[in-house]
């Protein structure tokens, strides 16, 4: 009836402990990324907008140049 082995048990337990320190490490890890991520969300709207300016600003000034 007591068919647990204590050594295999031991090991069990050993690897769901670095399973969960790597579980959280993963969670630090994947929040440290989004806090990054929410940081340069405002400089990639404002490079689309530079390329955007200077884009049109290159458009126009080829443009009346053909002309």
């Amino acid at each position: 009836m007591n068919d647990i082995n204590p050594v295999e048990f031991g090991k069990m337990k050993e690897q769901i402990e670095n399973l969960q320190k790597g579980q959280d490490e993963l969670r630090k890890d994947m929040k440290e990324i989004l806090a990054l991520a929410e940081r340069s969300k405002g400089g990639f709207w404002i490079a689309i907008s530079c390329a955007a300016f200077f884009g049109s600003l290159i458009s126009i000034v080829i443009k009346n140049w053909m002309q």
